[in-house]
């Protein structure tokens, strides 16, 4: 518990990053907020940047996909409170966008219940990382018990199911690109890896909401040409981006109501792919003073102050005179080539989507969940009738852990369905 209050208190003293601009009446006028890494830097706990144990070995080269570079025990905690489960964290190689060499972590939690007749399954859950930071990422989240999405878990750890949860983003956190199902992926073969866990031949289903839902279905679509050795059963995802450049086009400009707090996403989006392709999205070339000023703060954030300084402000209002991002050079086919459905999952889906969601609109997924059913894909899709997009992952919950525990008990996994519920052009749904 001491951990999660030096976090509550530790605000009082934090140097401030570099001041905002002022902003318009009509835009968000919440204060610069503290970022959480500086919190964090006042933790007995070092952050991934000052903790060499993530160090990437200088022959990271002569490591295969999913060989362990280095082990460790740590002391998981939820809400700041030791939870009594064994947490292995292995580093491990992967490959980045372009196929470079790459080291990640992923931490395995193991419960005490006995697993008896077959290998124990194992969820892998992906959490909604969002973030430009590494020490936003579970690996660290987890040991100072502010994992966000820590809670979700135990109902699984509670059935005796072994939980792997990636750092799907990579050291330098990346967002809403391909490599993030190689991440995923490479991570259970880590844990496939170490004979200790004894999850070798485990079954395996993944489980992501919003951006844990990128690594999910990303790593789903990659399995068979990647990965064919990890014996995936099945995935559950809901409430994520499917085209990239429609949800661009949706969360660049202004929006009214709740559909506003949809503006931070093109933030986290900008400061992420600008780390993966610098070329294309040039601070420089395509943002104002003023707007490179934001992005530099939103550099080093977790989600929540992210959101809380993004929200109500689009980056449309921040752009040169004359730019936009469908015009900018290359913009559109990074995009393009970093949305889902360039590989047909050849395992079970559970996909579910909030028919109101005012952070990723239908009219982003509608296509793709078409596309996957057009060309067979394994798939019950689920629109669920409830506006904004936390509501929906907690209403999404319960049938996706029935769903993912039922398959890795062995039980079929269903009919496919496609529930999506289309929606007369006189809702004015937005970005549709």
């Amino acid at each position: 518990m001491a951990v999660a209050v030096a976090v509550v208190l530790s605000g009082v003293g934090v140097a401030a990053a570099e001041p905002y601009p002022p902003f318009p009446p009509d835009q968000n006028q919440l204060p610069q907020l503290p970022t959480e890494p500086d919190l964090y830097d006042l933790l007995p706990i070092p952050t991934p940047s000052e903790d060499p144990w993530y160090d990437t070995p200088s022959d990271i080269g002569s490591y295969v996909p999913g060989q362990i570079i280095r082990t460790r025990n740590v002391q998981t905690r939820v809400l700041g409170i030791p939870f009594p489960v064994d947490t292995k964290q292995l580093l491990y190689r992967s490959n980045d966008v372009r196929d470079n060499p790459i080291a990640t972590a992923t931490s395995v939690i193991t419960p005490g219940i006995p697993w008896q007749g077959s290998p124990r399954p194992v969820v892998s859950f992906q959490e909604a990382i969002d973030a430009t930071n590494s020490a936003c990422n579970p690996s660290y989240t987890l040991q100072t018990g502010t994992m966000k999405e820590a809670a979700l878990v135990v109902g699984w750890l509670a059935q005796g199911f072994a939980i792997n949860i990636p750092d799907f983003d990579g050291q330098f956190n990346t967002f809403n690109t391909q490599d993030e199902g190689k991440m995923v992926l490479d991570s259970l073969r880590a844990m496939k890896n170490d004979p200790t866990l004894g999850l070798t031949n485990s079954g395996i289903a993944l489980y992501g909401y919003s951006g844990g839902g990128s690594g999910s279905i990303r790593a789903a679509e990659q399995r068979a040409t990647y990965a064919p050795d990890v014996n995936l059963l099945g995935t559950a995802f809901g409430g994520t981006p499917a085209d990239l450049r429609a949800q661009a086009r949706y969360a660049v400009l202004q929006q009214p109501g709740l559909t506003g707090i949809s503006n931070f996403t093109m933030w986290l989006g900008f400061a992420s792919l600008s780390r993966e392709f610098p070329d294309v999205f040039d601070a420089e070339e395509l943002l104002t003073p003023e707007g490179r000023t934001i992005l530099r703060d939103m550099e080093s954030r977790c989600v929540y102050t992210i959101a809380l300084s993004g929200m109500y402000r689009p980056i449309s209002d921040y752009f040169q005179p004359g730019k936009t991002l469908e015009t900018a050079p290359g913009v559109v086919d990074v995009l393009e080539a970093q949305s889902l459905g360039k590989h047909i999952p050849d395992t079970p889906l559970f996909w579910f989507h909030g028919m109101w969601d005012e952070l990723i609109p239908p009219a982003v997924v509608l296509p793709t969940v078409n596309d996957y059913w057009n060309r067979g894909a394994d798939l019950r899709f689920v629109t669920i009738p409830l506006p904004e997009h936390v509501v929906n992952a907690v209403a999404g919950w319960p049938p996706a852990v029935a769903w993912i525990s039922a398959v890795l008990r062995g039980l079929p996994p269903g009919p496919r369905i496609k529930a999506d519920f289309q929606l007369p052009a006189s809702w004015n749904l937005p970005g549709s």
